[in-house]
């Protein structure tokens, strides 16, 4: 039975899972501030050392490969790469967007809402005024692609003529003064990134063999990484 190390910091959200026959066996996450890079590591260790693994008996790693925060996410294939070469094991990518879904299929928010014509709508802040988002519907089938948005008044107009949406992740706040005329879009707060989805999807990867090439994977940035100017005096 494979035993699959998740790794997800494509959000504000560090998070690390161990899973075993669709089973989260351990998970250890934070949400604070810019903390991806002092605990992914301390994470990793512990998830497997507390309970009785050793790392040469993980089978895979499975990492969030984005949208997201550029530098959380060349922390996380970063260290998800060490292990898998280190290890020789092969690595799996997961869409962020689509893991966030998934976490939303147990949320009994959901659950007691769920029914035909449902779409889901993940949103990750992009800064300024986008979003990273995608639609599922609640089999996870792609609806729309992942692509970076600017939201407006009537977006989504056409997709609600026939469906409900369900919007939800990071990006989800910075909509809801705008959409909350349109009654059939209903914002839920608090679904956060986690790695246990990263881990519990890419079982059904690992089963197929569906991996990607370690050497030469890179995370799906969407968008170009832009430095920030410092904002010095006497800099320009």
């Amino acid at each position: 039975m494979s035993l699959i190390l998740g790794i997800e910091t494509a959000t504000e959200v560090c998070s690390v899972s161990l899973v075993r026959g669709g089973v989260v066996i351990a998970t250890r996450e934070s949400a604070g501030n810019n903390e991806h890079s002092q605990l992914l590591t301390p994470f990793i260790s512990e998830v497997i050392s507390e309970n009785g693994f050793r790392l040469n008996e993980i089978s895979a790693v499975a990492v969030s490969m984005g949208p997201g925060s550029y530098t959380g996410l060349r922390i996380g294939v970063s260290a998800a790469k060490g292990l898998c070469f280190s290890l020789d094991i092969p690595l799996i990518a997961i869409g962020t967007l689509k893991a966030l879904a998934y976490r939303l299929q147990t949320d009994t928010r959901f659950q007691s809402s769920s029914g035909n014509n449902i779409l889901l709508c993940p949103m990750i802040d992009a800064r300024r005024m986008e979003v990273y988002m995608a639609l599922y519907d609640e089999n996870l089938a792609e609806i729309n692609p992942v692509e970076a948005m600017v939201i407006y008044e009537d977006s989504f107009g056409e997709e609600t003529i026939h469906n409900r949406i369900i919007v939800f992740g990071s990006g989800a706040e910075k909509c809801r003064d705008l959409l909350a005329h349109n009654n059939k879009i209903t914002f839920l707060d608090e679904v956060k990134a986690s790695a246990s989805a990263i881990a519990l999807l890419a079982e059904n990867s690992f089963l197929k063999g569906d991996f990607v090439d370690t050497a030469y994977f890179e995370p799906f940035y969407l968008k170009d990484f832009i430095a920030a100017k410092p904002n010095i005096k006497g800099l320009r």
